[in-house]
């Protein structure tokens, strides 16, 4: 159980990346993380990887494509801590396609892990956050409207929907207390990213680490690149 007076950092799809290494760097600041992940065995192993760090860290396996499962992993969080500091909707999956081309299954597959879950997320897990909490989206840049291109059709829509959705639960939650933002890593060197992106995957955390710890509580319902506010 954690103590009362730790605070603490849920982080889905985190067992490798951009999630991964938030984790660390929540963990290195004294938090409490839990790292929840799809595949047990490798939420597992990155468990047992960041414990060599001292990091206090425990697994949440959720999969945020299946409703069910953020319910029971919300009730599992719940009989290891009383309090969520800090949520953090990481995961995410990439589609390719060309929408003139694309099956439907794509754009709902898409969209109901990127945008979809993570509303269910936050929907399930508000019970333990109250004011001075923080929920960080992560999007990207081909979410926003206002430049968009053909870039990923299903992953460029799924995550301007995550920002209509941060845009959302931020009226809803301002009187609380409850800070919600959107950021975008930019283009970092992970398995979605690929090997040639030019951020470093240290680079793609700093922002939401900022948002989870440093960022005025006051800033709610933005959009955030390299610790500035940018357009939708």
């Amino acid at each position: 159980m954690s103590k009362a007076n730790e605070r603490t950092a849920l982080v889905t799809g985190a067992n490798r990346g951009i999630g991964l290494e938030v984790c660390r760097q929540l963990g290195q600041l004294g938090h409490h993380v839990f790292l929840s992940a799809r595949n047990k065995e490798k939420g597992s192993k990155a468990i047992e990887d960041l414990r060599k760090e001292n990091i206090q860290i425990d697994f949440i396996q959720m999969d945020v494509a299946d409703e069910e499962s953020i319910k029971i992993s919300a009730k599992e969080f719940g009989k290891k801590s009383e309090k969520l500091d800090v949520l953090i909707n990481n995961a995410a999956i990439l589609r390719d396609t060309e929408i003139n081309k694309m099956p439907t299954n794509e754009l709902q597959d898409v969209l109901n892990i990127n945008s979809v879950g993570a509303f269910v997320v936050i929907r399930e897990f508000l019970p333990f956050m109250d004011k001075g909490s923080r929920i960080i989206n992560v999007s990207s840049g081909a979410g926003a409207l206002n430049d968009m291109g053909t870039y990923a059709p299903a992953y460029s829509i799924s995550k301007t929907a995550l920002n209509a959705i941060t845009k959302q639960f931020a009226g809803a939650l301002k009187r609380k207390g409850i800070a919600v933002n959107s950021v975008t890593p930019g283009w970092v060197r992970t398995d979605m990213g690929g090997m040639s992106a030019s951020r470093t995957i240290e680079k793609g955390a700093e922002t939401i680490v900022w948002l989870a710890t440093e960022a005025s509580q006051d800033k709610t319902g933005l959009f955030w690149r390299d610790k500035k506010v940018i357009d939708w």
